[in-house]
């Protein structure tokens, strides 16, 4: 039966699944890929990072198992599996609350915890492959699950083996995250927390870094419940640093990061506002007013209206500025 994705996808694109069905459980995603055999499917979590463009013409399975299960425990850690359907920040929360540190820097990451293994999220100097111990994929083509831990995954800068070789072989039902139980390696150097933290006199902690970067967040990038968006819609580039001093030496007040000794990344964000795209609008498609790294929906701009508008940025700001923006968020049907 045909079934709208409008409120399974956060920038609230109005299109159409062919056939939708909803998965509670790994054995029941078992179950049916082994029963129907290789078929085409469109694997929906939380829909958080993807920009549909078309409707869906494949059966969509909608990954929304849930649980919190302890695998192991030391004195310093503990490591707890994840089902995939769990909200990434309610599982952030989790941790935060029962004081388990390594993730409280990736708060108010929108999407399910599923996702995060194939973009390796990250946010404020922390990736998931810091904590990342290994997870659960059951094969399209089999239905047989399969184990992958941090080598195999091979994750890079939001990115792995999931958008690479493996892309859309398989469905992530859990992940296991190592987390510490003391001794916090807190990270706080990166982004505004150290400044957030001084102005709610907090000193460092797993609660108060959660709570500087919901701050932070909060003030720039805007609710999907109140505007559709889908978060950072571009990646920060990485250039050679040949590359970064010509960009330097015509933009001397622009940011910048040291990635390694040949490597510079540049804010996207920066780039798109200084190209002239930050809080303009083009019909209902447009870049946010406080973070232009947010491409938004009005209300009801279609996939391809949002699209065109990435693709005229990604040309001016290469026109202006010789770096090239790639799209951070998943394309369906662009």
């Amino acid at each position: 039966m045909p079934t709208s994705l409008k409120t399974y996808n956060t920038f609230g694109i109005d299109a159409q699944a062919a056939d939708f069905i909803e998965i509670s459980s790994e054995q029941q995603l078992q179950e049916l890929l082994s029963k129907d055999g290789p078929k085409d499917y469109f694997v929906l979590g939380g829909g958080s990072n993807m920009l549909l463009c078309a409707n869906i013409e494949q059966s969509v399975l909608h990954i929304n198992n849930k649980g919190i299960r302890e695998v192991s425990r030391t004195e310093d850690h503990i490591t707890l599996e994840f089902q995939a359907g769990e909200n990434w920040h309610d599982t952030v929360m989790y941790c935060v609350n029962h004081n388990y540190g390594g993730i409280e820097n990736l708060a108010l990451i929108p999407g399910k915890i599923g996702a995060a293994p194939i973009q390796n999220i990250g946010a404020y100097g922390v990736e998931l492959k810091d904590v990342f111990v290994s997870c659960t994929a059951v094969e399209i083509a089999t239905g047989k699950p399969k184990t992958f831990n941090l080598e195999d995954c091979q994750f890079g800068y939001r990115d792995s083996v999931f958008k690479n070789e493996l892309k859309g072989a398989y469905i992530i039902t859990a992940v296991c995250l190592k987390l510490s139980l003391a001794n916090h390696a807190l990270s706080t150097s990166y982004g505004a927390i150290n400044t957030e933290l001084e102005n709610l006199n907090l000193t460092p902690s797993v609660a108060s870094i959660a709570q500087a970067v919901i701050n932070i967040r909060s003030s720039k990038l805007p609710d999907p419940a109140q505007i559709g968006n889908s978060g950072s819609f571009f990646k920060n580039p990485v250039i050679s640093r040949a590359a970064f001093e010509v960009f330097q030496s015509k933009n001397p007040e622009a940011p910048f990061y040291e990635v390694s000794e040949t490597e510079v990344k540049v804010p996207a964000g920066w780039l798109i506002e200084h190209a002239g795209f930050k809080g303009k609008r083009f019909g209902d498609a447009g870049v946010h007013d406080r973070q232009a790294l947010v491409l938004v929906n009005h209300g009801n701009a279609t996939g391809q209206e949002i699209w065109s508008l990435a693709q005229r940025i990604q040309k001016e700001v290469l026109e202006k500025f010789g770096i090239a923006l790639q799209v951070e968020v998943n394309l369906i049907g662009c």
